[in-house]
């Protein structure tokens, strides 16, 4: 398995937090804004338990002190004063508040949960989509470039790091955060001394996870890479399973995988280790922070002269005074509740971490795709339907017609309307997939209407690198190409490409119907123009000797099929296109010498008034070929007819007769 060239991000790009948190309010401003409320509501509805637990107290130690003995704290009214706050009410009051607090509280968990998994899955939707869309733009160098593994890893493994991000690191972020702010602000308006405890025992907290959520997030990302190639491996051997089992090559394959794999395992342990020793230390730290408070309140209480300091100021305990011991004994309970819910909300907060990282670094990968320059197309020639008036002019229609022509629009404004014929011109053309290295130089070709030129050459001579110039897949180095007297980087490049109809050696097949992989050559064709292609590329009667005919649904790159039946379907599909130029990359490799005899006369009638370019290492189907263009290391060394380049008994002679093989 060649290495795969995987960008490791040890952090993620600057910047995607901020991108992806503008995105999502920027599609989503209400919801999301609405959901962000009902987080802070749920936070305090949770907060409020503690404050009213000293409420109550204070609001039974009250009654209990009140002269005449004990009173009913339940339908009496009282003044209380607690957490500077003053209140004329009783316990039956605050436990109806508390009830309906909690109450909503419910509903605001359950509706922002809800709100949220929404929001997650539009916006992934939406995203794959964009991400979709936006490889169908790239050139196809980034193809070349990029392991499919890795380019299916972003639709799999990135998005769903960014899933866990929105739905759940997300969320518990903001509430794990403003709960921390929120429980402070209240830890000190009960004790200033206590929240000190809290605040040192936090810091141990913040310690423990910057040590190992740093390092469970270096891991995590890793194995965030490392999947990719898990993946891009398995993606390989299942496409190289006839391959591998041909050559009894399992236990190699098996062997690849397993480094990789384990390689995943020391990964995804590491970064769970971190990442699950993280939770316990500061849940421990959390306990040992619960016994410090307690101790500390209770030195308050036996130490004469430690009074209380909060917000308000000091606050003297006068351990003579039951009704104010059992205010204090009040302040400590519901901070010791509120010790509790600050160290959880620290757990939650330092578990996210990883999550954040994680995600980050997936949605970095994910823009990254998205940032990635589009497919440069300054072309402004456009291809349409065409008629000639009674003068012979040729003029635009917007019925379909077999007549084609070039609309080439002016710089003064004018227009003009080339009729498409299919004359193609090579003029010196120099080409590099690196920009260092040539892959061609100096190549001269001109096929006028209705020729048919044949590109011979050994393996990386550089045949199908001039078909593929002709589509526009890459840029020149040097020299032009014309195609009916216009320079091709001026007409757009998918009206270039419709003029084109394309037989590759190497078939594609889609997940549908016969008729539909046939119709992929034109979409607009009817059922009866695909019938009459399959006819002439020979595919009509094994197609409907097929379970279903026409209708047979193919899956699998047409798995179903014979490579040969593949390969008529593939040159159906060309027919059906109905272009002025073909181009045949070893259309017939495929197909045995009986049904190479029927396809060629399909091909005969296909190629008829058209420009064809033919890719051959079978010399024998190329013999009428009006020229021979005989390539090597990137350059044409010899051309002609074939009868020709027999007498000069040259590098064609040599590869016609036999003298050495044609890799």
């Amino acid at each position: 398995m060649p290495p795969m060239r995987i960008r490791e991000h040890k952090k993620a790009k600057k910047g995607t937090l901020t991108r992806l948190l503008k995105e999502l309010f920027k599609r989503y401003p209400v919801r999301l804004g609405f959901a962000i409320f009902l987080i802070l509501f749920n936070v305090f509805a949770n907060l409020s338990s503690s404050m009213f637990l000293n409420f109550v107290t204070v609001c039974l130690s009250t009654a209990l002190s009140m002269p005449g003995g004990a009173q009913n704290p339940f339908t009496g009214s009282y003044q209380i004063s607690a957490m500077g706050m003053t209140l004329n009410t009783n316990v039956s009051i605050l436990l109806i508040v508390l009830a309906s607090i909690y109450a909503f509280g419910v509903f605001a968990a359950w509706w922002w949960r809800r709100t949220m998994a929404v929001i997650t899955h539009e916006y992934l939707n939406e995203l794959r989509i964009q991400m979709f869309a936006h490889l169908q733009d790239l050139p196809i160098k980034y193809f070349d470039t990029h392991p499919h593994g890795e380019i299916m890893s972003l639709f799999t493994n990135d998005i769903d790091t960014i899933r866990q991000f929105i739905s759940g690191a997300l969320p518990t972020f903001i509430q794990a955060s403003s709960a921390i702010i929120l429980v402070l602000v209240v830890m000190m308006m009960n004790s200033i001394w206590m929240t000190f405890v809290t605040l040192v025992c936090s810091l141990l907290m913040v310690l423990s996870t910057v040590v190992f959520g740093g390092r469970a997030s270096r891991f995590f990302i890793k194995q965030q890479i490392q999947v990719a190639k898990v993946e891009g491996n398995i993606e390989e051997s299942m496409n190289g399973l006839k391959v591998i089992k041909s050559f009894s090559h399992e236990e190699k394959s098996e062997l690849q995988f397993k480094d990789l794999n384990d390689e995943l395992c020391t990964y995804s342990t590491n970064a769970n280790i971190a990442g699950n020793v993280t939770g316990p230390v500061n849940m421990n730290i959390g306990n040992f922070m619960y016994i410090l408070t307690a101790t500390v309140g209770f030195l308050m209480l036996v130490i004469p002269g430690f009074n209380n300091l909060t917000l308000s100021g000091w606050v003297a305990i006068d351990i003579n005074n039951p009704a104010n011991v059992s205010t204090f004994w009040g302040v400590v309970l519901s901070f010791l509740l509120m010790s509790r819910m600050f160290s959880n909300n620290m757990n939650n907060f330092s578990q996210q971490v990883t999550f954040i990282v994680m995600g980050m670094a997936g949605a970095s990968r994910c823009f990254e795709l998205i940032d990635e320059k589009p497919e440069v197309d300054n072309g402004y020639v456009t291809l349409v339907h065409a008629k000639k008036d009674e003068n012979g002019n040729i003029v635009e229609t917007n019925e379909r017609t077999r007549l084609y022509a070039w609309k080439h629009p002016h710089g003064d404004g004018s227009l003009t309307y080339t009729e498409l014929k299919g004359d193609i011109l090579l003029d010196h053309v120099d080409f590099s997939y690196d920009g260092h290295r040539l892959v061609l130089e100096g190549i001269d070709i001109y096929a006028h209407p209705g020729q048919q030129i044949a590109l011979v050459g050994a393996t990386g001579a550089g045949k199908t690198t001039i078909t593929n110039l002709i589509n526009r897949f890459y840029p020149l180095a040097d020299g032009k190409v014309r195609y009916d007297g216009i320079n091709i980087n001026k007409i757009k490049k998918d009206d270039l490409r419709r003029s084109l109809g394309i037989v590759l050696q190497d078939v594609n097949l889609f997940t549908g119907t016969v008729l539909e992989n046939i119709r992929y050559g034109r979409l607009d064709a009817t059922d009866e123009e695909c019938y009459e292609a399959a006819k002439i590329a020979n595919a009509y009667d094994f197609i409907m000797r097929l379970p279903e005919g026409f209708n047979t649904v193919l899956s699998g790159d047409g798995s179903n099929l014979s490579q040969g039946q593949r390969q008529l379907i593939s040159i159906a599909r060309a027919a059906v296109a109905d272009a002025p130029v073909m181009i045949l990359d070893e259309a017939t490799s495929s197909i045995d010498t009986r049904t190479e005899k029927l396809v060629q006369q399909g091909m005969d009638q296909i190629m008829k008034g058209r420009t064809v370019f033919v890719i051959a290492h079978r010399l024998s189907t190329i013999q009428n070929a009006n020229a021979i263009m005989v390539l090597d290391h990137g350059k044409i060394i010899e051309r002609g007819d074939h009868a020709s380049l027999i007498k000069q008994k040259g590098y064609y002679y040599q590869l016609y007769t036999g003298a050495f093989e044609l890799e």
